[in-house]
């Protein structure tokens, strides 16, 4: 880190006078605070790693109060990093006089996804290893640890035998019908020209157990009359909301405008799921000569796609057996969440490209009945059949116990938005740059992989048409490399907070709404009230301040926000 940077990244902390996810601020005035160990697994196992920095009170609106004894604190640190951690943390430190006082960075890269997590040797690995979460570490629960640890090897929960299962419990016409269609498609495959017993043994559908044959769980998921007999909780919900959060009622003061359970195989409770959301979900008309065509809100491929990968990527260990896949609609976006976090070393950024299989033997059955492609495509296809439909990427967000994929309704180049770009046709601008702009719009912060999934360009064409929207004086960049992030310049970010092209509010309309209705709200509330992790709740509450819409009371944990 540059000694610029690190000015910088001062004061992008300083600005909301808030921590954020990659960055943890320490005062250090006494000395090398004592716990700095849960810091240091908490950024090493965090997507990207993160910064400590020494020198700032968070007691006194991040002050600059700079560090005792800068030297001593360098080594104190890399001692507890090096000795203490497993696996050894090699940080790197930058020195900087801010305002006559010592500060002090302290970069940790994140380790990889084979030696996670990181963890304080002295505690152990089952109280010694940190996550962070929004701008705080907590020790990991033991299914977090389990969770990191299991993706180190290949799982085979999925080839295990379901107990007390037995072949009577498969449905022959469909296994009939899998093998007809594999023995046309692989016509020299040996094993398919043996008995269905023997064929089912290798594609591990079943196997012996005690001397008895019996179903896998794949195989019982995939083929069996009602799989949900021996797993209860292997089955998806569908809830529809009458508007954009939970709490949330109908005129008739009814929480849900649909609940739904669907259980079976999988192939069919995947089918249930795609046509109860699109049943569901809004349709506007197109005239094409003498005809009428109904376009979905979300392209059904998309909503497919979600639904499959949830189901097929899901953790099956005995940990998560006891949660199932929840689809939720409401009025402005479609979310699906899937029990245990990505594995291997996919991470939310590189979801499009990474691949790692979970379960095996269940993708290879959806592969082979032509549900899912197992080629790691399915993600591509969300994102491309999105922006077909003029929609926002989807989004996809890593909790470690469960995975969300959130598809939202906004439309990118409806008329407003067009009416809104006008205003820059005298600038040298791409339409990637001008639909960078729109999504900033909406969203009112685009990092480089943003950019990556809503143009699919590369890293490197993501910075430099990025550095050029700073440079034509409509966007500025905030911190710098993996941190980086820009936002519209003040005179282009909306005034007043808008509606979207759909009429649906937008995350700051909906925070002004509950404070007059409530008088006040915390950042907890906030949370709540978008679904929206600490981080951007920290940045609209700073936006919504430096507008005057809203003021700080409190301070701490006792702090809210009321109207001027």
């Amino acid at each position: 880190m540059t000694s610029e940077e690190l000015l910088q990244l001062v004061d992008e902390v300083r600005r909301p006078n808030a921590e954020s996810a990659s960055v943890e601020v320490k005062a250090a005035r006494s000395g090398t605070p004592q716990r700095i160990y849960e810091a240091l697994s908490a950024l090493a196992n965090r997507p990207g790693g993160g910064v400590i920095l020494f020198g700032l009170d968070e007691s006194r609106g991040f002050e600059v109060t700079g560090v005792g004894d800068a030297q001593r604190l360098q080594e104190e640190v890399s001692h507890v990093a090096t000795a203490d951690m497993e696996p050894a943390l090699r940080p790197e430190f930058t020195i900087e006089d801010i305002e006559g006082k010592t500060v002090v960075a302290v970069e940790v890269t994140e380790v990889p996804h084979e030696q996670k997590p990181c963890f304080y040797k002295s505690a152990g690995l089952q109280r010694g290893a940190y996550i962070r979460v929004g701008n705080t570490n907590r020790v990991m629960t033991d299914y977090e640890v389990f969770g990191y640890v299991s993706a180190r090897v290949q799982p085979t929960y999925d080839e295990e035998a379901v107990r007390e299962a037995t072949l009577d419990h498969l449905d022959q016409e469909r296994i009939a019908q899998y093998l007809a269609g594999l023995r046309r498609a692989r016509p020299g495959a040996s094993y398919l020209s043996s008995s269905q017993e023997s064929a089912l043994r290798q594609l591990r559908v079943v196997r012996e157990t005690d001397g008895v044959l019996r179903p896998t769980l794949a195989g019982l998921l995939t083929f069996g009359k009602f799989p949900q007999e021996f797993e209860p909780q292997l089955v998806i919900t569908f809830l529809q909301y009458y508007g954009v959060d939970e709490g949330e009622k109908t005129p008739r003061g009814e929480r849900f405008l649909d609940n739904r359970r669907f259980e079976g195989p999988l192939p069919d409770i995947i089918d249930a799921a795609v046509n109860a959301v699109m049943a569901n979900v809004r349709k506007s008309s197109l005239i094409e000569g003498l005809f009428r065509r109904d376009i979905p809100e979300y392209p059904e491929e998309a909503v497919r796609e979600a639904i499959v990968n949830a189901v097929a990527h899901r953790d099956y260990s005995p940990f998560a057996r006891g949660s199932y896949v929840q689809v939720r609609l409401f009025a402005d976006r479609f979310e699906v969440q899937s029990p245990g976090g990505l594995f291997g070393r996919v991470t939310e950024e590189t979801i499009e490209h990474e691949h790692s299989t979970r379960n095996r033997v269940l993708t290879r059955l959806l592969e082979d009945l032509h549900i899912m492609e197992n080629r790691g495509s399915g993600i591509r296809t969300m994102i491309e059949a999105m922006r077909s439909a003029n929609l926002e990427p989807p989004r996809f967000q890593d909790r470690r116990a469960s995975f969300w994929a959130t598809l939202r309704s906004h439309n990118l180049l409806g008329p407003a938005a067009v009416a809104w770009l006008n205003q820059f046709s005298s600038k040298s601008l791409n339409d990637r740059q001008r639909l960078a702009l729109v999504f900033l719009r909406q969203n009112v912060r685009i990092t480089n992989s943003d950019y990556q999934r809503l143009n699919r360009v590369d890293s490197v064409v993501a910075s430099r048409e990025l550095r050029g929207l700073v440079q034509a004086g409509l966007a500025i960049q905030h911190l710098t490399r993996r941190w980086a992030y820009y936002d519209l310049v003040g005179a282009l970010a909306p005034k007043e907070p808008h509606s979207d092209a759909s009429g649906s509010p937008t995350d700051e309309e909906r925070i002004l709404q509950y404070v007059r209705e409530h008088g006040a709200i915390t950042n907890a509330e906030t949370r709540s009230l978008l679904g929206q992790d600490a981080r951007r709740v920290r940045y609209l509450l700073s936006l919504l301040q430096k507008k005057g819409l809203v003021r700080q009371e409190g301070e701490k944990r006792w702090v809210r926000y009321v109207l001027p």
